[in-house]
């Protein structure tokens, strides 16, 4: 691939399902496509020669693409459909035969129909879908028939027309399939409970349902009717599993524009989605760079009267995260539950990955500039004099008092520097005492650092609340490092972080960067020193077993461990055992040492 520009976008591509577009040089639309994994797809049009003339002639042509990540798979189907209708690309084949997906509707009127449609007819009936799967259609509406006799007919059962005896009843009564509204044998109190459960089934709520469901498949069972109580069994494994409605195309949703913002210390990400006639048919995310301390609010706004001037929107509703003043001609939406919920949801899903592919990409081109951006905002964040170009932290490692060990981890430029690592054995301590075990270690460490003339860090963190801080301050003070290098604890449970002489805690935003290269720090030095500590710990229970044994080696004792699992075990081994593992002459040093230890 010549193009490194377009290299990089595939690289920050996500991983999830979705769709993409491919634009030109002039910025004319290209092709659309949907994706089940939008990296390994748009990256399988740019690593192999292709079979047609026609798809190498459209790969040389793209030079940029965009993408709206989406829940699943059904909804990049879904949403493909949309955008191709909507935006007619070059290279995709013309849906113009406006073919759509069906819908299941719940017709407005005296016991209400239900049956499948291409159609939506704006009269107050309730549609559900659409479904990208006609297999799923007809299980659900076989399964309503099967669970709730509902009439066929398109009679205008209205209660004159019923009253009059104006109809008679059909075949579906005498086999069974309607209970005869037509003649009044059914009430319509009673037909309408069957089509909210109805309701409640194709919203995805099947609990009430699903009890009626297992008392059909039980009475037939208990009727010894096995195949047809396997029918039902297997009907409400495909409900159980079908996607009851798409974000992606929502009747009830028409002609509103969503916003969202996701914002860093540096720039804001505005994510807008229009929505027409139901379906979503443009996405676009912009970033803005902050200036001052702007608030999300205001930034906000200023990015939707923008994009509404440069996209021509003219909707009266706008759906957003918190409220904002556009004026008195447009209604503010900020959803909390339901349909507009989930789009608004959607939105800020497409915000936080365009985010998430910029520094991406930043990291790549410019890993400098990432750096200095993380190292900037920790000073801040932490308060700091300096920025911490050089971190350390330190964790103690005991378990029950056993071989006391401590471990401190380097990150230099905000990366784990492992060359720098170090292992310390607590020498002067005895007991478990993290405490005193934190003093000797601090202390040792920057006592050899300044005697070696090296680098001190510009900030230590210690992995414990306040009293592992003061035991370290207390080395800091006797070193006269005092002022110098910046020292703070961490405690583990609340991620509260101590400063000297402070008696409140700092709570850092979970989502911050900051807490994030410290909770790695913390991490990292904890697995350095678990390690150390468990090799000591075996190393020390293999030690007081073979040190006595006059002409064995620690080789030769591993390969015996590995063999039995056990020093008990090979004890109790026969001779001969052993020199099948390891030669008669050290077998027989072996049980010879054995027998006088008895």
């Amino acid at each position: 691939m010549t193009n490194p520009t377009l290299a990089l976008q595939i690289q920050t591509l996500p991983d999830g399902p979705g769709v993409y577009q491919y634009y030109d040089k002039e910025g004319k639309i290209l092709y659309v496509g949907k994706a089940k994994n939008l990296k390994k797809r748009v990256s399988s049009y740019f690593n192999k020669i292709h079979d047609t003339a026609k798809t190498n002639v459209l790969v040389k042509k793209i030079i940029t693409i965009k993408h709206i990540v989406v829940p699943t798979e059904t909804d990049a189907l879904l949403l493909e459909n949309n955008l191709i209708k909507t935006l007619q690309p070059r290279y995709n084949v013309l849906l113009r035969d406006d073919k759509s997906y069906p819908w299941l509707c719940i017709k407005k009127e005296p016991f209400s129909r239900i049956f499948a449609t291409r159609r939506m007819v704006k009269d107050g009936s309730e549609y559900f879908g659409p479904y990208t799967n006609f297999k799923t259609v007809h299980t659900i509406l076989d399964l309503i028939k099967e669970l709730y006799p509902l009439r066929t007919c398109n009679y205008d059962l209205s209660k004159s027309n019923i009253d009059s005896g104006k109809f008679k009843l059909c075949l579906e009564y005498h086999i069974g399939n309607c209970k005869g509204p037509c003649e009044g044998f059914e009430t319509l109190e009673h037909y309408q409970k069957q089509v909210n459960a109805i309701r409640e089934i194709l919203k995805g709520n099947f609990k009430e349902s699903m009890k009626d469901f297992k008392r059909l498949m039980t009475s037939y069972a208990q009727d010894m009717k096995y195949e047809e109580a396997q029918k039902i069994k297997e009907k409400i494994e495909i409900l159980e599993n079908y996607q009851s409605r798409s974000t992606i195309v929502n009747p009830k949703i028409t002609n509103i524009d969503v916003f969202s913002i996701v914002s860093d210390e540096s720039s804001a990400f505005v994510n807008f989605l229009q929505i027409s006639h139901g379906s979503i048919i443009r996405s676009h995310t912009m970033e803005i760079k902050k200036k001052l301390e702007e608030t999300d609010e205001e930034l906000l706004e200023l990015a939707i009267i923008e994009l509404r001037e440069r996209f021509q929107l003219l909707s009266k509703e706008v759906i957003v995260p918190f409220e904002v003043d556009l004026g008195e001609q447009i209604k503010i939406t900020v959803p909390q539950l339901g349909d507009k919920k989930q789009i608004l949801d959607l939105s800020i899903r497409n915000a936080k990955f365009y985010r998430i592919e910029q520094l991406k990409q930043l990291q790549i081109v410019d890993p400098d500039r990432h750096t200095n951006r993380i190292m900037a905002q920790m000073k801040s964040d932490l308060r700091l004099p300096v920025e911490p170009r050089h971190i350390e932290c330190f964790d103690n490692s005991n378990i029950q008092g056993t071989n006391p060990v401590a471990a401190c981890v380097v990150f230099k430029d905000g990366k784990a520097s492992k060359k720098d690592y170090r292992h310390f054995n607590v020498k002067t301590v005895v007991g478990p005492d993290d405490f005193a075990s934190m003093e000797e270690i601090v202390f040792r460490r920057y006592k050899r650092l300044l005697d070696e003339n090296e680098p001190l860090p510009n900030l230590i963190i210690i992995d414990g609340g306040k009293g592992q801080l003061s035991s370290a301050l207390k080395s800091i003070d006797a070193l006269g490092l005092r002022g110098k290098i910046a020292i703070i604890g961490i405690a583990k449970r609340l991620e509260e972080l101590f400063y000297p002489g402070d008696s409140v805690p700092l709570y850092l935003d979970k989502k911050s960067e900051t807490l994030k290269v410290i909770q790695q720090l913390r991490n990292e030095a904890h697995r350095f020193g678990i390690t150390f500590h468990r090799d000591k710990r075996s190393k020390s229970a293999l030690n007081s077993s073979i040190e006595n044994i006059p002409g064995i080696g620690e080789k030769t004792m591993l390969t015996l461990i590995q063999h039995f699992k056990s020093v008990k075990r090979l004890k109790l081994a026969a001779e001969k055992e052993i020199a099948d593992v390891i030669g008669v002459s050290k077998a027989k040093k072996i049980t010879d040492f054995y027998k006088t230890q008895k």
